[in-house]
């Protein structure tokens, strides 16, 4: 991780002439740091994001300290696809953290393959980490999968590698019935109404 984030201070006020000047308005704060505003070069962090991912820990330049960070949160401009605002939380590398991690489904499942549809409630969990070993994203196998099967924190927490704090009914993926035969249910359902009324009017 070479590249490091510069910053500046920011007025709130000023958010719309740093968006237009190429800058993100942000807020650092956490380890060793007190809560600051600032502002982070666009091109810079965009770059460094590619590079070490949606978790990947990242140094800011903050008045001239390098500070190890994660981005905790942030705000986007669907419109435009521009990320316009960003939270960073200041770490210590020797201590776990709660982050969030994406599910990666994997495998075809059973259910799928015989027309039911997998479905994904919750696309990620929150797991505890060093910094240095955040994972991108977890893979969950789900070839095993049928319909009507559910899958949830239970059934993969001595699967992984990392602890997951989410509760063990946390729903993670589910493979349901296939609607079409539901909607044809209940055409045929309409069309036997349909009939009775006509003859009753007969």
């Amino acid at each position: 991780m070479s590249t490091v984030v510069k910053t500046q201070k920011r007025n709130k006020k000023e958010n719309a002439k740093l968006r237009n000047s190429g800058f993100i308005p942000a807020v650092v704060y956490g380890f060793e740091t007190e809560s600051q505003s600032i502002a982070i070069n666009e091109k810079d962090f965009t770059k460094t994001l590619r590079e070490v991912g949606r978790n990947g820990v990242m140094k800011l330049d903050v008045d001239g300290k390098s500070v190890n960070v994660v981005l905790s949160d942030y705000q986007m401009n669907i419109l435009k696809g521009q990320m316009i605002h960003a939270d960073f939380l200041a770490i210590n590398m020797k201590e776990e953290l709660e982050v969030s991690v994406a599910i990666n489904v994997t495998g075809d499942s059973v259910g799928v393959s015989e027309g039911g549809m997998l479905q994904q409630p919750n696309r990620e969990v929150t797991i505890t980490v060093k910094p240095s070993n955040i994972p991108e994203s977890i893979d969950i196998d789900v070839s095993s999968m049928a319909i009507g099967d559910t899958l949830t924190v239970a059934d993969v927490r001595d699967k992984v590698d990392y602890p997951i704090t989410n509760e063990d009914d946390f729903t993670l993926v589910t493979v349901s019935a296939p609607r079409v035969e539901e909607e044809t249910e209940e055409t045929e359902s309409g069309s036997e109404t349909e009939s009775e009324e006509t003859k009753t009017e007969e």
